[in-house]
């Protein structure tokens, strides 16, 4: 009371806005505040916010000339009034009817409850006054006078039907009083004959085509979508409208569950084409199109794409990724390829290119995945101007009931962390979900943020069709078996209001199931055509099967120098850090001087050429704008004000801001990498990179690499040219800051260790046909031209590039400007010209054949550095290093040429990581094979130095480190054999 009284005596009682409100204003106080308000604004009207101004006009303005029922009414119930609303705005859902089996056992809230408020039964007929400031979604009738009974009705219909609005935890007032006025109309909106024709046709198609694969293939899994069927209609009408509101593209992830309904009757993916896979399967044959076989994937995670007419007319282009079986990990490719899209469209309004989701109920809940995901929508170099998402909300997630799988009442609350709506639907109601799907796109062009659909249906069978699913749900699936379809729930509704007949009903599933015959008959002889694989800008690209050249990386030496200046310049009015001043000063005098170049300016002279060549470059990750060791320094700070300035943006005239883009991430791994992915499929002209902070912390996305980089061709022949920097090496800074978990990308690589492939030059496919390259770069000219020789041929693989650390300020870790350029005759120029060293021989000038070099060391990334600098101490001229700086796929011709070089050479691999880890367990077979063709020896003489084997990838003492590290350089050079005990 004394707070209250505090309150209304300050000078200011317009900081309380009506809307901020509460349920706690209801206690004993609230009659005295509003007293005092009151008297404020009597006395000035100005005093109180404007809301409570609008409130004492209104209400005060009619209680001056009072009508029957009204004379009783006071601000005190009026307020209570107010409250009971709101009541029903925040959780009139919960008192929906949202399950379509009636199995729903949520509580209703007790703040909906009448006598909470004080109103009675006595109270029901009774007429309140309603200002514009509290009903404008129920004034269309122009009625400000209702009974409280009109009042309830009103609410009930509104929120608590078979849609169930979550909105009011949104903070922007503006997006709320949009939905009130959407939602709170007096009655739902009621659709006309030929929209419920068309509704029903497409129900009746996504019924029967689960009927028709279940009749056909009785045994086979599908995931069939039966108990969720209004899906489909539901997508179709929500594509009608969104192409009606400017939307021309739209990229679509989704699981397995009605994956192939969605694929027929959604995106059109030809029926014959889905009726041959379950008959066996389909692959594109070898060719001059550019066709390739891969291994293939199941049925249900296919993906194609499809100019889709729509209902009002235009044309809407759909495309569903491919995704594996691992729930939700398609999420963030599906954001990064609309965000491509926007891009390379120049919809720099997000308005024409949008991304779709659709979950499960257990897995959006459960994979943290969907919350990195969500957690991108509103970053400036992510946003992709909002996602609807749509749950299938099955109510079991494999066996798992909803209390075992997750701790919140709703699967789709984690979606309130980034204050989204929310539309609970019932999924038996069909033109329901039609609604709140045109919402969901009306809602995503104006507002530009994410939405969420949450369909709650069932599922008729199992997990998949040979489940049992009586074994862990009994009583739910004791009422399925006698319950409706949602189609013949549809066709009585409008059989009932007269709208058709039985015989218009028959006349759509007799076209139905002519066209399903028709399709299946077609299978038989289908054969897919090179759009079925293959998108627009991928034109001309080459499949494994076809040699594409190699090409010089190289660039004109005129050409380095300009974009050498450009990117070493800061604005003459701009203000850096002292320490970052010098080191473009240290840069500019590299470029000027054609010397020294280290790995940073070699980096950045490799995006410039790309840029001025017309390429786009985008680069993301933790920290990537300075970069985490302080070494790439791509955006600078004005230390003064604080603005920021991006060299990289200024190396053509009139460049487009977002041709390089670099930004640092959210501290994800698994979203970041997915959505780089994404982003990289959408276009080949791109060198699109992702950059762990430290290598080993690219396992926080290890279902990436397994499911989507590693393997994403060979089953759903989509090529990628993504590029991920893993800084690695062993410098003392323990188990979690040194290792790369280099073996686990070496151990994925699918190149046989037992075949030597074609190794001419003229015929050679060897990175054509493995998955991915791996790299462990030892110069900045090296790591230049790998970069470059990502877009400079006429196909695309995924790099792995084990990135250094202290190699970005050693001494002996630089390159000249003459090793980047194409001038024949410089450091860089071969016979072959300029471009990536496979493997770089020996620094002495050593002839073909060298007799007297006892032993030939290969070893990868820096440990080289520490090798030569021990070998110079100890006068080891019998000695010679070799750098394997491409491990996959093995460079066997190279490997093979120094082998020969050094007939008397006892052969020895260097590694700093522990034995089972790095690149031992890789490179091991195949330098045997490699041997064993040249008559070498055996397996037993390749020597192995490194660190033991070890289940931490590193030591945490430095002491430790330090003597480990010494002892390994130091065994590698002598002339015994090397043993470990």
């Amino acid at each position: 009371m004394t707070w209250l009284r505090r309150r209304a005596a300050a000078p200011a009682p317009r900081a309380v806005p009506l809307s901020r409100l509460t349920d706690s204003f209801l206690d004993g106080t609230s009659s005295v505040y509003l007293e005092e308000l009151q008297r404020a604004w009597e006395a000035d009207p100005a005093s109180v916010d404007e809301s409570w101004d609008n409130f004492f006009r209104n209400f005060l303005g009619q209680a001056a000339s009072p009508t029957a029922g009204l004379s009783g009414q006071t601000i005190q119930e009026s307020m209570q009034l107010l409250l009971l609303v709101r009541a029903y705005q925040v959780n009139g859902h919960m008192k929906a009817a949202l399950d379509p089996l009636g199995l729903d056992d949520r509580a209703v809230p007790e703040d909906l409850d009448l006598a909470l408020y004080g109103f009675t039964e006595a109270d029901l007929d009774r007429e309140f006054f309603l200002g514009v400031w509290m009903m404008a979604g129920f004034l269309s009738e122009n009625r400000p006078v209702l009974t409280l009974r009109e009042i309830l009705s009103k609410l009930e219909r509104a929120y608590c039907g078979p849609i169930g609005f979550e909105y009011m935890h949104i903070p922007d007032r503006d997006k709320c009083n949009w939905l009130r006025e959407k939602i709170e109309t007096v009655a739902p909106r009621e659709y006309p004959k030929d929209r419920r024709l068309v509704m029903l046709d497409r129900l009746i198609w996504s019924t029967q085509f689960e009927n028709f694969l279940a009749t056909k293939w009785a045994t086979a899994k599908r995931f069939g979508l039966e108990g969720g069927e209004t899906l489909i209609p539901g997508m179709k009408e929500m594509f009608d409208r969104s192409a009606d509101l400017g939307v021309e593209n739209i990229v679509i992830g989704m699981p397995h569950r009605g994956r192939l309904n969605v694929l027929g009757n959604v995106v059109r993916k030809p029926l014959s084409q889905i009726f041959s896979e379950f008959a066996g399967g389909t692959r594109p044959v070898e060719g001059e199109d550019g066709l390739y076989t891969g291994t293939g994937d199941v049925k249900y995670h296919l993906g194609t794409s499809y100019d889709r007419p729509t209902r009002g007319g235009k044309r809407i282009h759909l495309s569903l990724v491919a995704n594996p079986s691992h729930l939700e990990a398609v999420d963030p490719v599906v954001i990064g390829k609309t965000r491509a899209k926007q891009f390379y469209s120049n919809d720099d309004d997000r308005t024409k290119n949008m991304g779709i989701l659709i979950h499960g109920d257990g897995s959006f809940a459960g994979q943290g995945v969907v919350y990195e995901t969500l957690h991108l929508s509103a970053l400036p170099n992510y946003t992709t101007g909002g996602t609807i998402h749509i749950v299938v909300n099955n109510q079991v997630a494999f066996t798992t009931d909803p209390r075992a799988g997750r701790s919140s009442q709703y699967c789709t609350d984690v979606a309130k962390a980034v204050n989204v709506p929310i539309f609970h639907v019932n999924g038996d109601d069909l033109e329901a979900v039609v609604r709140v799907c045109e919402l969901a796109a009306e809602w995503r062009q104006t507002f530009h943020s994410d939405v969420v659909v949450d369909l709650i249906c069932y599922r008729r069978f199992g997990h998949n069709e040979i489940d049992e699913p009586s074994f862990t749900q009994p009583k739910m699936y004791q009422v399925i078996k006698n319950h409706p379809s949602s189609l013949k729930l549809y066709e009585q509704k409008l059989l009932e209001t007269g709208e058709v007949t039985k015989d218009d009903v028959q006349r759509i599933h007799d076209k139905v199931n002519r066209i399903l015959n028709e399709e299946f008959a077609k299978s038989k002889d289908y054969v897919p055509n090179k759009r079925d694989w293959l998108s627009a800008y991928w034109t001309g690209f080459k499949s494994p099967e076809q040699i594409s050249r190699v090409r010089n990386t190289g660039v004109k030496p005129e050409v380095l120098k300009r974009v050498g200046q450009a990117i070493t310049t800061l604005p003459e009015s701009f203000k850096p850090h002292r320490a970052v001043k010098k080191i473009f000063e240290q840069r500019a005098a590299m470029i000027e001087s054609g010397e020294g170049i280290d790995w940073a300016v070699a980096e950045a002279l490799a995006f410039a050429a790309l840029i001025v060549e017309g390429n786009h470059v985008r680069l993301s990750g933790q920290d990537v704008e300075r970069g985490t060791f302080s070494h790439r320094h791509s955006v600078v700070h004005d230390q003064e004000t604080g603005a920021k300035y991006c060299p990289l943006d200024h190396v053509v005239m009139n460049q487009n801001e977002e041709l390089f883009t670099v930004s640092n991430s959210s501290l994800s791994e698994f979203a970041v990498l997915g959505f780089e992915l994404g982003y990289s499929m959408e276009n080949p002209n791109s060198l699109v990179l992702w950059e762990a902070q430290f290598g080993d912390f690219s396992n926080g996305a290890q279902v990436m690499f397994d499911q989507f980089l590693s393997s994403g061709e060979a089953k759903w022949l989509r090529q990628t040219g993504l590029v991920v920097l893993l800084p690695h090496g062993y410098d003392g800074q323990g188990p979690e800051h040194s290792s790369s978990r280099l073996e686990r990308f070496l151990q994925m690589s699918d190149d046989n260790p037992f075949v030597i492939p074609e190794m001419d030059p003229t015929l050679r496919k060897q990175i054509q046909e493995c998955n991915w390259q791996v790299v462990n770069v030892t110069t900045p000219a090296n790591y230049f031209h790998v970069l470059r020789r990502q877009i400079h041929r006429d196909f695309r693989k995924p790099l792995i590039v084990t990135a250094p650390k202290n190699l970005l300020r050693h001494k002996e870790c630089k390159s000249n400007l003459s090793e980047f350029d194409d001038v024949e005759g410089h450091p860089g120029f071969d016979k072959q010209g300029t471009r990536f060293k496979r493997l770089i021989k020996d620094r002495n000038d050593h002839k073909e054949v060298e007799e007297g070099i006892n032993r030939l060391v290969l070893c990868s990334g820096k440990v080289y550095y520490e090798l030569d600098d021990e070998r110079k101490k100890s006068e080891r001229s019998d000695v010679a290093i070799c750098r394997v700086e491409q491990l996959s796929p093995f460079p066997y011709d190279l490997i093979q040429r120094e082998l020969k070089r050094y007939p008397n050479a006892e052969i020895v691999w260097c590694q700093e990581e522990p034995m089972n880890m790095g690149a031992y367990s890789y490179i091991s077979p195949r330098l045997y094979s490699a041997m064993k063709t040249l008559g070498r020896g055996t397996f037993e003489d390749i020597k192995y130095v490194g660190r033991a084997p070890s289940a931490a990838t590193a030591t945490g003492f430095l002491t430790v480190h330090v003597q480990e590290q010494s002892e390994l350089v130091k065994k590698a050079l002598q002339p015994e054999p090397i043993k470990f005990p």
